[in-house]
């Protein structure tokens, strides 16, 4: 698959390091080499019969434009720089972006794409065909088939995952929206089974939902036919709004948690973690579900504006 760096006006400092990098032909001569070769710094200079410190001059210019991979390796007299290539397309862009733009980022996240967990029986897996290992089994949670789940439960603990972080460099984040279908989990089921169920964004308490119950008077509206009467059946859509002057849960205020205090810019990934908090005064654990459970066609869903 190729590399593509992708680049617009907006990220002056950026493209003018790339426009000088470009601005050469010798640099030129030594990507065009790079794309088929990981060289040396003394390996670069004899094929383009230049000298090595003229050669070692050009190189820095590459890898401060970010064009270039560089990389200390032992040799016969000290270490050798070893270049290779770090992209094959570069696009750039000279028209910027309104400077109030704000662009939704939309991830749906399958519900057993968990990265960690700490879940305590009754609790389970249900693919849209079939239970994904024993029932109250917590060796169940780390079979390869639980990236099929679509309803999952437990009666206390909590789920992590970790959403890509799409945002563009340079831009900031303005309004993280995090939406899941969810109720809490009793034995069987119980409408009267309240559970304080609470959302953590990269480590922070982002606000606690109660939930009333685990619902199961009626079949949820996606429920494959398998799945009987009689147990959890669907769910609530909740949506928590991390915003510029706090969190709201269902249009409603809850905390004083900023989008700021999340440090969205800083990190490759957000870690999302979905439970019971330890002290919760409700710990009646939850049941997540996915497009093919409950009565709503989503996942785990992140929604970014910046």
């Amino acid at each position: 698959m190729a590399k593509i760096l992708n680049i617009s006006a907006d990220n002056v400092e950026e493209l003018a390091l790339i426009g000088k990098a470009l601005s050469s032909t010798v640099r030129i001569e030594i990507l065009k080499l790079l794309y088929y070769y990981s060289l040396n710094v003394n390996e670069i200079s004899e094929k383009l019969n230049i000298h090595q410190s003229t050669a070692g001059k050009h190189v820095k210019v590459l890898e401060q434009a970010g064009l270039i991979n560089t990389e200390l390796q032992p040799g016969t007299r000290g270490s050798m720089k070893l270049c290779s290539r770090k992209h094959d397309i570069v696009n750039i862009k000279l028209k910027g972006e309104p400077l109030d733009l704000k662009e939704p980022i939309y991830i749906d996240m399958p519900i057993g794409a968990f990265v960690d967990c700490n879940v305590y029986p009754t609790c389970g897996l249900a693919s849209a065909s079939n239970y994904i290992g024993p029932e109250d089994q917590i060796k169940s949670f780390y079979l390869p088939e639980r990236i099929n789940a679509k309803l999952i439960w437990t009666s206390r603990g909590y789920l992590e995952y970790r959403f890509p972080n799409l945002l563009p460099p340079g831009k900031k984040a303005t309004q993280l929206e995090i939406s899941a279908e969810l109720c809490s989990e009793a034995p069987n089921y119980r409408h009267d089974w309240p559970s304080d169920i609470t959302l953590w964004i990269n480590g922070i308490d982002c606000g606690t939902w109660t939930c009333s119950g685990d619902f199961g008077d009626r079949p949820g509206k996606l429920n494959p036919s398998w799945w009987e009467l009689g147990q959890t059946q669907y769910g609530l859509l909740t949506t928590w709004k991390i915003k510029e002057d706090g969190v709201y849960i269902d249009e409603n205020k809850v905390a004083n948690t900023t989008i700021s205090c999340l440090n969205i810019e800083k990190n490759e990934f957000i870690t999302v973690r979905i439970g019971n908090a330890p002290d919760a005064k409700y710990q009646g654990g939850f049941n997540i579900f996915g497009d093919k459970f409950g009565d709503f066609e989503q996942n785990l869903v992140m929604r970014m504006e910046y």
